[in-house]
This record gives structure tokens, sequence and C-alpha cells, in this order.
């Protein structure tokens, strides 16, 4: 049980390995050591560190190679997915820097050009399933062409998204069908109208309960807080 969790979700709570992302925390983006006390306040057992905007990711490549221990069990870092300026191979050869160095590196399907770049990233690549707003990477059959061409790779599954493709879910049970043996980690949020992650409320997370119980083995990263309900 993390106690930082509790009150707001004895579920969440009660899972193995939980953490935050960096991404939802918005005002100190780009300072690092303040978010990471803020993820270390929610928990030490994972992390998810977000340079969301491509100029964040030079100071996240510093902070993970200057030999500084942190205190989880899991890291992975989340690729940008905006302000792109780098060349494909340029951001895979930076990635790669960080490859032995996290547990895995998160990339959105609808920014790759080019499958076969990415594999210089081997096993550290984790593929998240997009949603709505997306036009590729929501469903199993999208990313099965990746998959093929990232024989390596991994998938982290984001729940909300899938639920926004498909709210009977039958979506996100085929993700896991069709590609749960590369499951790596999970994104556990809700959304609003505009697909933007806000604080998972306790009907999605009875809503979510099936698929969650189908991913108790991996950890679950929160992308949003809890609120306490």
């Amino acid at each position: 049980m993390i106690p930082a969790l509790a009150p707001a979700s004895p579920k969440v709570a009660g899972h193995l390995t939980v953490g935050a992302s960096t991404g939802y925390m918005t005002a100190d983006h780009g300072d690092w050591p303040a978010l990471l006390e803020q993820a270390v306040a929610t928990s030490t057992l994972a992390v998810e560190l977000s340079a969301l905007s491509e100029h964040e990711l030079p100071s996240l490549v510093e902070l993970l190679e200057d030999g500084q221990v942190l205190p989880f069990l899991f890291v992975s870092v989340h690729a940008p997915t905006k302000g792109r300026r780098l060349s494909e191979p340029d951001l895979v050869t930076i990635l790669g820097r960080l490859a032995t160095r996290v547990d895995a590196i998160v990339v959105h399907p609808d920014t790759i050009e080019n499958p076969r770049a990415y594999r210089p990233l081997g096993s550290a690549l984790v593929l998240e399933n997009m949603d709505a707003r997306k036009a590729t990477g929501r469903t199993a059959a999208e990313l099965d062409d990746l998959f093929a061409a990232l024989p390596a790779a991994g998938l982290c599954f984001d729940v909300p998204h899938a639920a926004s493709i498909d709210p009977t879910l039958a979506v996100a049970r085929e993700i896991l069908d069709r590609h749960g043996a590369r499951l790596r980690h999970v994104h556990l949020s809700s959304l609003d109208a505009g697909c933007h992650h806000r604080p998972l409320t306790a009907a999605d997370e009875e809503r979510f309960a099936e698929l969650l119980d189908r991913c108790r083995d991996v950890p679950w990263i929160l992308e949003a807080p809890l609120a306490d309900r």
C-alpha cells in the first residue's frame, strides 16, 4: 500500500508498483529537481520523466547521464511529442544515450515517420496506444505494422486512450489480446471531452478494473494527480 495514494484511491495504492508522470506537473516543466521532488512525494516505486516538448530533452539527458542515483525501482522517459525540430535519426541518437539508463522510452506512434529508424533503441522502446484525436496507433490493428517493424519494442498501454476510441472497451481488450505479451507499463487517468488527462474518477476506476487486472505485473503510471474523493 502506498500511503500517499491511499486516501484518494485504495485500489490504485494497493498495486505493487505505482508512480507519477512528470508530464502533468506543468508548473515545473524543465526543472527536474522540482519534478523529482513531486514524483517522490507520490511514490518511490516508479516514475515517468516526460520531455514532452523537445526543448526539455537536453536537460533530461544531462540529468540521467550525470550519475545521480534516482530513488525509483522503475524509470521511464517519455520522448518529445511537441516542438519537434530534430531529424528523426538525430532524435533516436539522443534517445539511444538513455536506452541503458532507463527501463523504457515511450514514443507516440503518430510521431514516427520511419519505424526502422527506432530499431537502435531495441527493447527500451515502448509504443503507446493513441487516443481518438490521433490518426494512427489507436487500435491493435494500427499497432501491428509498427510492432512488425520493431520486433523488440514493448507496449505502454494507455487505458483511457483506448476507452476514448471505444467506450465499450472492446478496443482496449483487443490491444491486450494481441499485444499484451509486449506490455511494459500502464498509463492511468481519466480523460475530459478533449482527451486531456484528468484525475482518475471512481467511476473510471471501476470501469477499468477488468483491464487493470490484466496488467498486474507491470508498473502503473498516473498521468494526473489522484484527487481526494
